[in-house]
């Protein structure tokens, strides 16, 4: 198989992991909600733990950064060796994410990429990921309000990309339009924390 079919199926396969939303479907059989129609709407880990409590938002948590995890160490390992591995590696990177973003189950009406974002690093920029991990930690144990410890690791996560691999790579250029992503998702979010109206989580 040459490396162009194996990428081409690696980035389709990456689409379709991302694409399992596991937020709506572990509402469903563990709380029996439609996590669509609790909280903000979103179908990630934050909203999940609304709906169900915290360990079945850390178990989607979980999942959502492994759906970039895996396609892409598959990935690693099927094009070891590849001249064209790094911008295949992207690629399955941002399908992945906008499996998640973008699934074509729930009519392309996804999640906000954040901890699908993280798994992303996890692989491609691991101190990257380390830090911004870090940076939601300590965003969100000082204010309780998960967006915006998101927004903070995602701006951490994206310098760190350009630090770890350069400008001319394509590795953080792919971060910084996921970043860019994640922040437009989050736009009602930024609107509420401008007003000092986001909700703090609860749970």
């Amino acid at each position: 198989m040459g490396d162009a079919t194996a990428g081409t199926l690696l980035v389709a396969l990456a689409y379709l992991s991302g694409s399992v939303p596991y937020g709506y479907l572990l509402a469903r059989a563990v709380a029996g909600v439609d996590v669509r129609r609790v909280g903000s709407g979103n179908i990630g880990a934050t909203n999940a733990a609304r709906a169900g409590g915290k360990k079945l938002g850390a178990v989607v948590l979980l999942l959502d950064i492994l759906k970039a995890i895996l396609p892409l160490l598959l990935a690693r390992a099927v094009l070891a060796g590849s001249p064209g591995r790094a911008g295949w590696m992207t690629a399955v990177a941002v399908a992945a994410f906008a499996g998640h973003v973008f699934p074509v189950w729930l009519r392309f009406r996804g999640g906000k990429g954040v901890a699908t974002g993280l798994g992303i690093f996890v692989v491609l920029a691991p101190w990257a990921a380390l830090c911004g991990a870090a940076t939601y930690a300590v965003v969100y144990g000082a204010t309780r309000i998960s967006s915006l410890g998101s927004l903070a690791g995602t701006v951490v996560c994206c310098a760190g990309g350009f630090l770890v691999h350069g400008a001319r790579s394509p590795i953080p250029w792919a971060g910084a339009a996921i970043a860019l992503v994640i922040v437009l998702r989050h736009r009602e979010n930024i609107r509420r924390l401008v007003a000092g109206e986001e909700r703090k989580l609860r749970v």
